[in-house]
């Protein structure tokens, strides 16, 4: 393995540190390389080439009061692919809030569980504002360019996906939205558009838009809510957007006293909002289901007369029933809500009706999993294979995969080894693919008993049997987030 060190990052966090979600298997990375030449456990193949990117949240200094894993700046983790080689790369995001807190060498804005008078900073982001934009959530590759998403809504940080060069902040024809972009915008490989939505406290409470392949905005409308809400994700197919409206959101009651605390209305449906593509306002049918809230949703498509949507049903979204009182530490207050066996995520299926307005559901799995990848190929179109991963119990993170077939509703396994974590796991169609899961699946691991970390290669066809390929980083990286998966034909 060849490593050119780039740079160290100066961080602030005390020594020994045992926060949960700044130890063990998210303890934070401060150096930035670039590596090539590296070593190979079996065979990279030749017909895998683009390149898979992760974010990560990185805890660089001590919070006002409580570090919440979400508060962490992004850093992105990026490993190329062509003829058989691999090219290694890692950066943080250079936003705005990151060179500020560099320059004063401690935090200046409030994180997602302290009130936003904690912040030493005159301005902020976010759908709450006064929030640090970290660019720290999601990762997507559109036009060539890697776009780094914030959850709370925020800028678009363009990167080179390769050497990880931030490049400034996203607008489109001179136009990005006051209220800016939440994470999770989707790219529909078939037209090349980018997908997008926001959220906030003032009345729509959401937008939506569409930017075209060329990069300009081509539509972008209100979607009025009755109050503010926290969607999260979005999907789409050939013609409609889905977004939601679901029973979890900010208690209005301490939102009208500055404060951010979650409430979940079981006395509420769900609704969707499906949305004509490149249609109005006064185009939106809105549909309603049983309450839940959902994280991430997998996929849709159109079938007949019906919309279905794919994702995963919490039965358990604000924790009900867990003790609070196991962490006696305030610092750790809430931490529970992160464990998505406790949430009870389980995948889901949704059928709108578009011509009844009637909704039918019903849940596709018992197994307790998140984080859906499929074959971007199939996105927003009919498919049969998601991969979903395993989630551990008592932390955020993931220690295995579950590849799951929507159509037989079979599902097989890989367990990661004793104390090995792994990643949301991305789709790498083969060049010159036949099948939908005629794929590699990239995962990056944190292997804590050898202090290590691998990028590793597996048969999307059968994930069971393991890596086929295990490529080595220059040191153990963090836990992290959202994942995508560019293949070459879209970098250029």
């Amino acid at each position: 393995m060849k490593v050119e060190l780039r740079n160290e990052i100066h961080g602030g966090l005390p020594p020994h540190d045992d926060h949960p979600y700044r130890s063990g298997v998210w303890r934070p990375q401060y150096r930035e390389y670039d590596a090539w030449d590296l070593d190979v456990e079996g065979e990279i193949p030749d017909d895998l080439a683009g390149v898979y990117l992760r974010n990560t949240e990185t805890a660089v200094f001590e919070p006002a009061k409580r570090y919440h894993p979400f508060d962490g700046d992004g850093m992105i983790h990026s490993i190329g692919f062509a003829n058989g080689e691999a090219t290694y790369a890692n950066r943080f995001v250079r936003t705005e809030g990151f060179l500020a807190e560099q320059e004063a060498g401690r935090s200046l804005w409030a994180g997602i569980t302290e009130h936003p008078s904690n912040a030493e900073a005159d301005h902020g982001w976010g759908a709450r504002s006064m929030m640090k934009d970290n660019a720290s959530t999601d990762i997507i590759v559109h036009r060539g360019e890697a776009l780094a998403s914030f959850y709370q809504c925020g800028e678009l940080y363009r990167l080179d996906p390769h050497t990880l060069e931030t490049k400034g902040t996203t607008e489109w024809g001179g136009f990005f939205p006051q209220e800016g972009v939440s994470a999770h915008p989707r790219v529909d490989e078939h037209t090349g558009e980018l997908l997008f939505f926001n959220y906030g406290i003032e009345a729509p409470y959401m937008h939506y838009g569409v930017v075209s392949p060329a990069g300009e905005l081509v539509t972008y409308i209100d979607v009025p809510l009755p109050g503010p809400r926290l969607p999260h994700d979005m999907m789409f197919t050939k013609n409609w957007t889905i977004l939601n409206d679901l029973p979890l959101f900010w208690d209005p009651e301490a939102l009208a006293s500055g404060y951010y605390s979650n409430v979940f209305r079981r006395d509420l449906p769900s609704r969707f909002a499906l949305v004509p593509r490149h249609g109005s306002t006064e185009d939106i049918r809105w549909f309603e289901a049983d309450p839940t809230f959902v994280l991430h949703w997998t996929n849709a498509y159109e079938d007949g007369d019906e919309v279905v949507l794919d994702g995963f049903f919490q039965h358990n979204p604000t924790a009900r029933g867990v003790d609070r009182t196991a962490n006696v530490d305030s610092k750790h207050k809430g931490f529970e809500t992160l464990d998505m066996n406790v949430l009870q995520a389980r995948q889901h299926r949704w059928r709108f009706n578009l011509v009844t307005g009637e909704t039918r559901e019903e849940p596709l799995s018992e197994t307790c999993s998140e984080f859906p990848m499929i074959n971007g190929q199939h996105g927003g179109r009919s498919y049969r294979y998601s991969y979903n991963a395993l989630c551990a119990r008592g932390i955020f993170a993931f220690n295995g995969l579950v590849k799951h077939d929507v159509e037989t509703g079979s599902e097989t396994f890989w367990h990661a080894p004793e104390g090995t974590f792994v990643s949301e796991t991305v789709v790498a169609p083969r060049l010159s693919s036949t099948a939908e899961d005629d794929a590699y699946l990239l995962t990056f691991s944190c292997d804590m008993v050898n202090d290590e970390s691998h990028c590793e290669i597996f048969d999307a066809a059968d994930p069971t049997v393991g890596p086929i390929a295990r490529v080595r980083l220059p040191e153990r990286i963090s836990s992290g987030t959202h994942a995508t998966w560019a293949p070459a034909s879209q970098l250029t």
